[in-house]
Order: structure tokens, then sequence, then C-alpha cells
């Protein structure tokens, strides 16, 4: 591709200046998909590249419209992340076949973004440039919603001379039309619509944080035997803990963090990160606006308007949910609730697996023994010159192995294939398996066990064998509470942050850590809240519970050395 043609377009630009290390107004998963993409717009990617036709077309189409409130090209007058995100879905195509390699765009967006207009955009260039008789569907909560798409359409081919001609387009009340390809859009609503038996060449999902994840799945299976199919999920956060957006957004920064393989999706991630989304940092800083709502920064009017929103909200507690869920993509009910360790922290302290590094040390387990057909782990961990090593191991049934994979998105497989999982059991966990594997350990690694630490529910069965062993472990209850797991869990972050914390390569350790969220009591009192999460967090549990004991029995008794009065 022509370099002047794409490094000199806005949506290049805008993509390098996301990237920049300085940047700190936009949030750091959209950092991750500008920097992607731009590797990819250098040829530095060995499976995709931009292909300059596609490209080519999509400037001459977006030449065409003509945007009903500027009177300007849709070229000119789409801000600069809309453009990004348009021609990174379309022009972005596999080496291997030339098909279009994106087949999930999500955008997650505070309010007031034009993000109606920029959805209305890209169905237009799709009713113009997919294969004849397409079908196009866009479904949110209600009609009226959905059939605001439909009304951004018509206003746009209305407002644009070279679109208006019928033989181009036919608007009708239920639906439009292209008879260029024969092609035709749909708005459907949840309320009314049943979503099974369409085929969606492309669909959109309006205001997905109101919905469950039926809608969207049922649009997914429709466009199974398709080779090119594309859903779009847009919306902002919504208050309800349990909606189809959350699951979306978690699969996206999987993705992004480099957890899940040939997730073929696209996601710019308008939300503040966690540093100011605890507390009350939002009330106070800036760029949790600037990160929530990219045209804030290009227009200083919308700034100003949503520094006013914001006072009124801190005003007025009754304002706060709407103002943090819809202009900060802030989840009301989360506040307080912030991600553990940033994943590429984290990785920073990966080393290779080394069983030899193990013989002769003292070492203490954690055991997290969750419900029978739930995921169970073991923690080992060391001190060693002042660095704590660990080695973690996660447990399955495994007659769920292929159900938690489709509904975790995690390839538990690789995972077992890697040696950090295993399968036992059938419906449940076997937990004579897990006990022999930990009565095991010392033998298997050279190991001595000084304690293991474990929560009571249970685990009071599988303590007992433990405990009355030829090679007996002392087991060490660990209460579940913030008053005790705070100092472990503050402890492990530091050790992470300030590199004095190593771990075995294991993928499924870090998709834990990334689910992680941590809450805080009355007291200030952090730790990792299992409902809170996204998802299993079982591994960093175990962890936490390993660290605790090592923590008491080595690392306090280092500071009273040093006469420090532990409180």
């Amino acid at each position: 591709m022509s370099n002047n043609l794409i490094k000199d377009s806005r949506a290049y630009k805008y993509a390098s200046w996301c990237a920049e290390d300085n940047n700190r107004f936009v949030g750091i998963y959209v950092k991750k998909q500008a920097q992607l993409w731009l590797d990819t717009a250098d040829g530095k990617d060995p499976e995709i590249y931009i292909n300059e036709k596609r490209w080519k077309k999509i400037t001459k189409l977006l030449k065409l419209m003509v945007h009903p409130d500027l009177s300007v090209t849709m070229l000119d007058g789409l801000e600069d992340y809309a453009l990004f995100f348009i021609y990174a879905v379309f022009c972005t195509v596999r080496r291997s076949d030339g098909l279009r390699y994106y087949q999930t765009a999500i955008l997650e967006i505070a309010r007031k973004n034009f993000k109606t207009f920029t959805s209305a955009v890209i169905f237009i260039i799709g009713l113009l440039t997919e294969p004849k008789f397409s079908r196009f569907f866009s479904v949110a909560p209600d009609l009226k919603l959905s059939s605001e798409l439909q009304l951004a359409i018509k206003k746009i081919i209305k407002s644009s001379p070279c679109l208006a001609d019928e033989k181009i387009f036919k608007t009708l009340r239920k639906e439009i039309r292209c008879k260029l390809t024969d092609s035709e859009y749909t708005p459907l609503a949840y309320s009314n619509d049943k979503m099974d038996g369409k085929l969606a060449n492309m669909f959109l999902a309006d205001e997905c944080g109101a919905m469950d994840n039926y809608p969207i799945e049922a649009m997914r299976s429709s466009q199974i035997t398709l080779y090119e199919k594309l859903g779009i999920i847009i919306s902002t956060q919504y208050p309800n803990d349990s909606n189809a957006m959350l699951e979306e957004i978690d699969v996206a920064k999987k993705s992004l963090d480099c957890l899940l393989e040939n997730q073929r999706i696209f996601a710019l991630l308008y939300e503040p990160d966690d540093k100011y989304k605890a507390g009350d940092a939002w009330k106070t800083e800036d760029l949790a606006i600037y990160q929530a709502n990219p045209v804030a920064y290009a227009h200083e009017y919308i700034f100003d308007e949503l520094c006013q929103k914001r006072q009124m909200a801190i005003l007025y507690k009754n304002r706060q949910e709407n103002f943090l869920c819809k202009h900060l993509n802030i989840q009301y009910k989360g506040l307080g609730t912030e991600g553990y360790i940033e994943i590429t922290k984290l990785r920073q302290c990966k080393v290779p697996d080394d069983d030899a590094f193990w013989h002769g040390r003292d070492v203490y387990l954690g055991l997290d023994l969750s419900q029978t057909n739930d995921n169970t782990s073991v923690a080992m961990v060391t001190l060693v010159d002042g660095f704590i090593y660990a080695k973690v191991w996660g447990f399955i049934p495994k007659d769920r192995k292929k159900e938690k994979t489709e509904a975790e998105k995690v390839d538990y497989q690789k995972l077992i294939d890697c040696g950090v999982c295993f399968e036992c059991g059938d419906e449940v966990i076997d937990y004579l398996f897990v006990e022999s594997f930990i009565l095991n350990l010392e033998k298997k690694y050279g190991v001595n066990i000084v304690q293991l630490g474990f929560d009571r529910y249970n685990a009071i069965s599988t303590v007992q064998k433990l405990e009355s062993a030829e090679n007996p472990i002392e087991c060490v209850e660990i209460k579940q509470h913030s008053s005790v797991l705070h100092r472990p869990t503050k402890l492990l972050k530091e050790y992470i942050l300030s590199g004095k914390f190593s771990y075995s390569e294991n993928q499924m350790l870090e998709i834990n850590f990334q689910n992680a969220r941590c809450t805080y009591d009355t007291n200030l009192n952090q730790y990792v809240n299992k409902k809170k999460s996204a998802g299993k967090v079982d591994m960093v549990v175990s962890l936490i519970n390993a660290v605790f004991l090592l923590q008491v029995n080595e690392l306090d008794r280092i500071t009273e050395d040093f006469g420090c009065i532990l409180i």
C-alpha cells in the first residue's frame, strides 16, 4: 500500500496519537488496540494487512455521503475515532485469502459521541459493498431505540445527492433497501421481535448493556455459514451486574492482552483506567472524562458541559448513577472496585518453568478448594534472597471442559497440555486427585512443605486427610475476611510491582489475574472479591493464601528482627 495514502489519513494520525507513550487522554486498552492496528498498517503483521483497494473504496463512499447536520462530507464530518473504527474494520484483511479479518467490532463509548451517525455510516457502507442479497439488522432493547439507527441512515441518504436517488436506496417504514445490491436493513427490538431464523451478514447491537446475551448470540448463530461476517457491539456502561456488554468487554480485553487466541475482534474501549474508577478519583480527575469520551478532547464545549454534569453528580447523589455509567463508563454498583494488577506488570515477573529450582526449598501451599463442579487451585511459594517465587496449578471437572471452554472463552485443553491445569473427575472435581497431587509435591519437586493454608469452605474433609497422611501436612485455616486478607493481598501486589516476584510460566494464572477485581471494606482493607471479579480467580486466591503463610512465618519475622512493631 502507498505509504502516503494511509499515513496521511486522519485514521492513521489518530491511531498514532493514541499509541503515544505519554498520551494519557486515552485509556490503556485504546492504546493497545491502536498500536496493534498501526503494526498492521505498517506491514509488520504476518497474517493481516490493510487492503488498498478497500481503503480507496471506503474513502470514495465517505466522500459521497453528506453529514446532515454539518453539510460536509462524512470524510470531513466524522470524528477521528469514528474514521479509525471504520477504516480498521472494513479494510483490514487476511493475507491468506483476502477476506475481511475482523468479525466483531466493539465500541464502548460514553454518550454524546455521535455514535449513532457512526453506526449509520457503517451500515450504508455495508449495504453498498457487501455481497448481493445481504441482510442487515440492528438489535436494541426496544423498537424506538433500534429505529434511531434507521432514522440516522435515512437522514444521511436524503442529505446526500448521490445516494438520494431511488434507484440506489428505497426507504420504507420498516426497512431500507439498497437496489444496487438487492440488500436490506431491518431494525429489530428485543422486546418485540424473535431473533432466531435470520441470516445476518452484518448486525449492530446498540445499547448492548441493557440486554442479555440472547440477541447477540442469535445473530452470531445465523452467521455461522458466512465467510465474511460482522457483528458491531456498541454501548455505554449500565449499572446492572449481568449484561451482555460486560462479557463482550471482558473478551476484548483478554484478546488485547493476548490471553485469547484467534479472537478476530477490533475494540475501542473508551473507559477510564482502573485508578480513575476507584473511590472518588472521578470527582477531580479530568482524565476520567477524556478517556471515556474521545469527543471531549476534540471539542472543548463538550468537555465543559461534562464538567458541569460532574459537579451536579458530586452535589446530588441521585445523579451519580447516570453520570458515572453513561458519561464515564464506570459501573456505579462497582464503584470502589478496581482491577488487581495490570497484566503487563504481572508478565514482567514471568520466568521459564524450572522444576530443579524448587529442590530443597521450604515452601508454603495455598489451597482454594471451590465447589465440586467449579475450578480448584493449589499454589506453592517460597522466599529466596528477598524474592517470592510461585508455581500454581488449576483443576477442573473433566466432563465440563468443553462447556467451560465455551462459557468462559478459555482454551482449557491448551492449559492442560501446558501442564498448568488438570482435568479430574467427571461432572465434579475429584478431591482424591487433588489430595494425591498435594501429597506428592514433596517427592516430585524435592521440597519441604512447611504449611498449607486453606479456606474452611468445602475443605474440611480434604484437610483431615492431608493432616492424617503418612507424611502429614500442617494445615492452617485462613479466614476469608478483608481484615485477614488485606495484608497478603497488598504484599503480593507490592512485590509484583517492584519486580520482587517470579512465577513459573502460566497462562491460566495470567487469565485469573486479569479477571481479579478488588474491593475495599469500611476500613479501606483491600481484598479480591470473587463475586465482583470478571471470571475465575481461584489461582489468585490460592496464591494469596500461600503468601499469607509466607508473610506470617518469614517476612514478619524479618521485620521483627529489625525492631519494628507489627500492628
